[in-house]
């Protein structure tokens, strides 16, 4: 790898941490935000949906540019997915518990997210076991 092409992609893996560390703290105010005005009705999903950016975006994301390596294109696309699909299923399961109603459907964002999050890590650790 020629170092521009290093330069570039530290710089694409600083935006994506960054962007990652922000939708992070936006989770965590709209969650707080949220659960000042629900009349002391509080759920977990709603408290807890800035984890999912945390441990699944900004540090392993962190990590990786850490230790020099990249994500596959279409890895970190599938990570980015798989992340915004919990991020999502979590803040909508947290508004329908503090809203006291439930929806089966809402399993279907479990599902998704994580199917995409482990297929973007199975491609990224097949392609790091084929270069190395």
């Amino acid at each position: 790898m020629y170092t521009s092409d290093k330069q570039v992609s530290e710089k694409r893996y600083a935006g994506v941490i960054w962007g990652y560390l922000l939708t992070t703290v936006s989770c965590a105010f709209f969650g707080a935000v949220y659960e000042l005005f629900s009349h002391e009705v509080y759920s977990c999903f709603m408290i807890y949906a800035f984890v999912f950016p945390l441990l699944l975006g900004a540090i392993p994301f962190f990590l990786m540019q850490k230790r020099g390596k990249l994500f596959p294109g279409k890895a970190a696309d599938l990570i980015h997915a798989g992340v915004a699909a919990l991020t999502v299923g979590s803040i909508l399961q947290g508004v329908l518990e503090i809203y006291g109603t439930s929806n089966p459907l809402t399993i279907s964002y479990w599902f998704a997210g994580g199917t995409l999050t482990a297929t973007g890590w199975l491609l990224t650790l097949k392609k790091q076991a084929v270069r190395e």
